[in-house]
């Protein structure tokens, strides 16, 4: 790491700061509705084509913490931390399936979130209910790590002192971060993040480019590159006793991958932030183009990963495996385009940390605030409250990352992606089936959370006694798999089950107030609308 300051880097990052910190204020005005809403401050109005939501999309899902935690895993495992290119590969056949049925079914009844769709179908507020608090629960530590992918940047860029500066001096560089990431979020909404996802994503991908050309050249190839990163790996790593990682991963740990992958790519769309971005586009076609450009970004995602690789070859040395990635591109570029990659991993940051607030906010707008505090509050004050509590949540995130040990956010977010799998029955059986009882879901997701939880408690690393992974043994197979997986096939037999016996019961059933129809509808079609109505508005379903 250079010493000090370095003064080019941090001035080619400002600029780029200060450009989309203008974009952000200035997206305020852009497609800017008369009318105050949620679906205005909350979707941007429901009218972002292929292009725009392409990089919303983009923007919402490959994060700052993408940048840097997917080669920083293949940095200090090898291999195993490959898992998030196969299952960026999976998702996309995947959410083809359901995406445009969510959509049309959310814009034909101005559903905003998840729970208003599933309080629609289902006729349950507490299952509603339960689908909301686990979307704010599981974003909060993905906002954190947002924040922690730029203090990793501005630690390699030496911004704010070593660890024995000031508290306030050192972290004043992220608090003035924070600040303008909640200014412009809160005034102009979801529009911010997608016009800055424009200059975001044209950076990463910049910076990829060059990286997977320029680097290698320097390291005398890609032969030197894989020779250096398997004879680092071979040796061993005295907190475990064993070989450091390896190059492809071992027959021990393919169930782990293969399960992982999967279960990781069932959770990707559950995530709030990810429907917030979906539910903005104008129509249902936007959505099925999307589905077929996306993976796009899993190419992109595969050759960021093999800067782990590349980070191993050029001898880079770091405590923080989050560091290795931003110390790589400063020892290997000149000064002013290490600027630029800190810029894209920066900025990476800001897109995503303003989506997940926003849908936070919302999902407690909506789902908790309007159900069960105000029922008849009117479009202008859900967007107030709406406001507030995404500013809340940035503080909350904020707080999170300045108080506590960076490997608890990471611990949190891996929790969040156990969390958050638990409600695909309900959202996703819910768009091609009634046939699951209301509370057999509700049943089921408190079993897939409780036994998820327990388990990710139990897992010990070298570091730490709790929570120090997302891995363990799956009953009655004996091979180490994804927790969170284990969770969503316990969940979904409890919901069968208890399914079968409540029908038995002749337990009462909610009112479904959608319609066959509706999950095919499309913009223009007769019936369909854009926000909801004031008279829709107050009603409690």
């Amino acid at each position: 790491m250079k010493d000090g300051v370095n003064g080019v880097a941090l001035a080619v990052f400002i600029f780029f700061f200060l450009a989309v910190t203008v974009m952000g204020f200035l997206a305020a005005r852009w497609r800017k509705a008369e009318n105050e809403s949620l679906d205005e401050w909350g979707l941007g109005g429901r009218s972002f084509g292929t292009w725009v939501t392409w990089f919303l999309l983009g923007g919402d899902l490959y994060t700052a913490y993408t940048f840097v935690a997917v080669p920083a895993a293949i940095y200090a495992a090898g291999a195993a931390g490959f898992f998030a290119v196969p299952y960026t590969i999976l998702v996309y056949p995947l959410i083809f399936t359901f995406l445009p049925r969510l959509w049309s079914v959310s814009h034909k009844h101005g559903y905003v979130t998840t729970s208003d769709f599933v309080r629609g179908r289902f006729g349950s507020k507490g299952l509603s209910l339960a689908v909301a608090v686990t979307g704010i629960l599981a974003t909060m530590p993905y906002i954190a790590l947002q924040l922690v992918g730029i203090q990793a940047v501005l630690d390699v860029m030496g911004v704010g002192g070593g660890e024995d500066t000031n508290w306030f001096v050192k972290d004043l560089p992220l608090l003035i971060a924070f600040g303008v990431l909640a200014a412009y979020t809160y005034s102009s909404g979801l529009r911010a993040p997608a016009l800055i996802a424009f200059v975001k994503d044209t950076l990463i991908y910049i910076v990829i480019a060059v990286a997977i050309i320029y680097i290698p050249i320097k390291l005398g190839g890609f032969d030197d590159i894989f020779a250096k990163a398997g004879e680092a790996f071979a040796q061993t790593n005295p907190a475990t006793g064993k070989p450091r990682g390896a190059l492809a991963p071992g027959e021990a740990g393919q169930w782990t991958y293969a399960t992982l992958a999967l279960g990781s790519a069932l959770a990707l769309f559950m995530y709030p932030h990810s429907i917030t971005a979906t539910l903005s586009s104008r129509s249902r076609e936007v959505i099925r183009r999307n589905t077929t450009i996306l993976p796009l970004y899993s190419l992109m995602l595969g050759l960021l990963a093999l800067l782990g690789f590349m980070a191993i070859a050029a001898g880079i040395k770091v405590q923080n495996g989050q560091l290795a990635i931003p110390q790589l591109f400063e020892t290997m570029f000149p000064d002013w385009f290490a600027g630029v990659a800190f810029a894209a991993i920066g900025i990476g940051a800001l897109v995503p940390a303003a989506i997940m607030s926003i849908a936070a906010a919302n999902l407690f707008t909506r789902n908790i605030y309007k159900d069960f505090i105000r029922p008849d509050a009117t479009p202008a004050q859900e967007t107030k409250v709406s406001k507030l509590v995404s500013l809340l949540v940035k503080v909350g995130a904020l707080v999170f990352v300045l108080t506590m040990d960076k490997t608890v956010a990471i611990n949190f977010q891996l929790l969040g992606g156990i969390w958050i799998l638990q409600t695909f029955p309900a959202l996703v059986g819910g768009l091609f089936t009634r046939w699951f009882h209301r509370w057999a879901l509700l049943a089921g997701w408190a079993v897939g959370m409780v036994y998820g939880t327990l388990a990710a408690y139990g897992v010990a690393s070298p570091t730490q006694k709790h929570f120090g992974g997302s891995s363990a043994e799956i009953p009655g197979i004996g091979e180490i798999g994804y927790i969170g997986l284990t969770a969503f096939v316990l969940n979904v037999v409890v919901t069968v089950v208890l399914t079968f016996v409540l029908k038995a019961a002749k337990a009462p059933e909610g009112v479904d107030e959608t319609s066959p129809e509706d999950y095919t509808a499309d913009a223009g079609d007769p019936g369909v609308q854009t926000e909801l109505p004031p008279a829709t508005a107050g009603s409690s379903h």
